[in-house]
């Protein structure tokens, strides 16, 4: 398949190297052309870790959209979810032929409506749009030619808004792991990094302001105190899900389901344990800093468009919305400006049977 990769971050390029080595033509895709750089300087991507070792050959980086989208059968967006409305802006400006599917991995919360109402209100209402709950690799850039991938997921939730079948047929060819979903509420309320980020990043901000993120994220940074807060949120997810029609598991269940706590893990309510023990984790460092994505992404595209959910859903959620005021007040960004509110998602007014109504095949 002729694929178009949306972002030159870590996921993308673990995208573009899977993919790439899989026999599918791609295009690499990303704004700036000093990131882009290094891989046309070596011809390639070095990729190490899950993936093995190697250079992958994309057919074509670059940072000219329209060249990137020329003869595509599908567009795979790796970008952070706080980039998805402009990127949904540019590929409505782009050219890009009507119809052709795009893959959000990931949409995380709320990404498939936001993605879908920035297209047709710039005149595109035919292309197919398909999500991921959560990103398909465990993955760090810490070279400018290399990715280093320390986990790939077994599964992730998959789920298209209505007329998208082609999108999720297309995410399902080139992700074996995408398992799909009813419906992207689903897909929505899987999204793991809302609950496993915002604990940690609030509870955590002096460390990680006095340390700069030398620690680990998930093993010296999850305490007990934190593993509670977070089951708090989980629980809270859960009742919003439910109250949707949909009974998920508990975060330690769905990142086993993943791949990102182990096989082998029998206590699922033991919270702590389970995170740090995962091996796709255990060594990420925490932030470096209160602008990191954990931030800017986890709040105003995580927490934000959870709380719209739940205020649609008539559930209360206390945790959430007391975490997402002490981030407003500890970063000093509010992150409901450019952040997924009910208008940016194309939902505002609707009620509960409203919203199932809009999203249901």
């Amino acid at each position: 398949m002729r694929v178009t990769i949306l972002g030159a971050g870590a996921g993308g390029l673990a995208a573009a190297a899977e993919l790439a080595n899989a026999g599918h033509e791609v295009a690499l895709w990303n704004r700036s052309p000093a990131t882009l750089e290094p891989f046309q300087r070596i011809g390639g991507i070095e990729y190490a870790g899950v993936l093995g070792q190697g250079i992958a050959h994309p057919r074509r980086v670059t940072n000219d959209l329209a060249a990137a989208l020329k003869d595509t059968e599908a567009v795979v967006c790796t970008l952070p979810t706080f980039a998805h409305a402009a990127m949904a802006a540019g590929l409505a400006q782009s050219g890009m032929k009507p119809g052709v599917p795009v893959i959000l991995n990931p949409g995380h919360t709320g990404g498939a409506l936001e993605f879908r109402r920035v297209l047709a209100a710039a005149g595109d209402g035919r292309s197919p749009i398909a999500e991921f709950s959560t990103l398909t690799y465990v993955a760090r850039k810490l070279e400018p030619q290399r990715v280093t991938v320390t986990g790939r997921a077994k599964q992730v939730r998959a789920a298209t808004l209505p007329g998208g079948e082609r999108a999720l047929v297309a995410a399902r060819e080139l992700f074996a792991c995408a398992s799909p979903v009813r419906d992207v509420l689903a897909a929505d309320l899987s999204n793991v990094n809302m609950v496993l980020h915002p604990p940690g990043a609030v509870l955590g901000a002096a460390w990680i302001e006095a340390k700069a993120g030398e620690f680990t994220f998930y093993v010296e940074g999850m305490t007990p105190g934190v593993a509670r807060v977070m089951q708090a949120v989980d629980a809270e997810r859960r009742a919003v899900a439910r109250a949707f029609g949909h009974e998920l598991p508990n975060l330690i269940e769905e990142m086993k389901l993943i791949g990102t706590v182990e096989a082998g893990v029998e206590n699922v309510d033991d919270f702590a344990a389970a995170v740090a023990g995962g091996e796709a984790n255990r060594r990420i460092k925490a932030p470096g800093s209160l602008a990191h994505r954990y931030y800017l992404e986890d709040f105003g595209h995580g927490l934000l468009p959870f709380m719209v959910l739940a205020k649609i859903a008539g559930v209360a959620v206390p945790v959430a919305q007391s975490l997402f005021a002490l981030a407003v007040a500890l970063t000093g960004t509010d992150y409901r400006k450019g952040g997924r509110t009910a208008e940016a998602m194309g939902i505002a007014g609707l009620d509960r049977d409203g919203l199932i109504a809009k999203v249901s095949n």
